[in-house]
């Protein structure tokens, strides 16, 4: 992609920045953020508050791609009010995008809104897709369905419309999940956590860079698509991977009953952990797109070579 006008609702976090980084030097960025700051070369900043309408709205006017990544962070305690805060802040920015593209002459070519591999139940049996992937109906899962929902029911005629339900990203960028687990790796605890059975539905953030272009150059791209590596792994393997990259031949394990404690004390839930994702991008792959890094070793030798050498050796 060049050339273009992207607007990334939400676009100062892990995946927010990565964009930036992909798609900025060649293409004109409008982040839509709560704190907005100068502008940055083609990056530039626009206040919104994800709830309602506003000067913002014009900002969307004429775009090639909106990408909406609005979300409160799953990584917290599921208390009353953080579950509103996670269901609210989804729902009522994707409400306040499709209202706002609903009033512009010249909306958004191609909308990609977020979506979660979570939305498919804990699976230790078999793989889901987007063709016959099984659904319960804990909180999680009942977060994404009406997230999509909410997205699906705006009917935009002159837009074409897709959600991404994105594994677990791993890459560079702060705020991501890899600072953490080299954390675990350094410091002797990059054991499996849990059984270590559960599935890891993972992906490299420049496939998620990728496949959010590729579905903008796809004119018939449109509706779900999983964006996850084709191949997820056990827990136990990808800790053992990661230990493997990292020079770190040891790591004590994390049994279930130890995790709840320690989820407690940081205030995040084991269910980021111990759930069974077991996700497969089928319909991406049947129209067409490869992967960069379709295997978790080449994933990780190439974000470690984008970080500085203490992030993950000890000494």
């Amino acid at each position: 992609m060049k050339n273009k006008c992207i607007i990334i609702a939400a676009g100062t976090g892990f995946i927010g920045k990565s964009l930036i980084e992909h798609f900025g030097e060649e293409n004109d960025i409008i982040i839509l953020t709560r704190m907005p700051r100068p502008a940055a070369g083609r990056i530039s900043y626009v206040a919104w508050n994800g709830i309602s309408g506003g000067e913002w709205s014009a900002a969307l006017e004429n775009a090639d791609l909106l990408i909406n990544l609005t979300g409160k962070s799953v990584n917290c305690r599921y208390t009353p009010k953080n579950k509103q805060a996670i269901l609210d802040s989804r729902v009522n920015a994707t409400k306040a995008l499709g209202a706002a593209i609903q009033t512009l002459q010249h909306p958004p070519k191609v909308w990609i809104n977020a979506g979660s591999a979570t939305i498919y139940r804990h699976a230790d049996d078999r793989p889901m897709d987007e063709f016959n992937g099984e659904m319960a109906n804990d909180f999680s899962v009942q977060v994404c369905k009406l997230w999509e929902k909410t997205f699906n029911d705006i009917t935009l005629p002159h837009t074409r419309k897709a959600i991404l339900r994105i594994g677990v990203t791993l890459g560079w960028q702060p705020g991501g999940v890899m600072q953490p687990y080299l954390n675990l790796a350094k410091f002797g605890l990059g054991g499996y956590q849990g059984s270590g059975k559960q599935m890891f539905t993972w992906i490299h953030i420049t496939d998620v860079c990728r496949m959010i272009a590729w579905l903008y150059e796809n004119e018939m791209g449109s509706g779900t698509y999983n964006c996850t590596a084709p191949n997820p792994v056990t827990n136990k393997v990808f800790m053992q991977s990661l230990r493997a990259a990292t020079g770190h031949a040891f790591g004590l394990p994390a049994p279930a009953p130890l995790l709840k404690i320690g989820a407690a004390l940081i205030g995040t839930e084991t269910e980021l952990l111990l759930k069974s994702r077991w996700v497969l991008p089928s319909r991406a792959q049947q129209a067409g797109f490869t992967f960069t890094f379709p295997l978790l070793k080449d994933a990780f030798q190439d974000i470690l070579t984008h970080l500085p050498w203490h992030a993950y050796h000890l000494f």
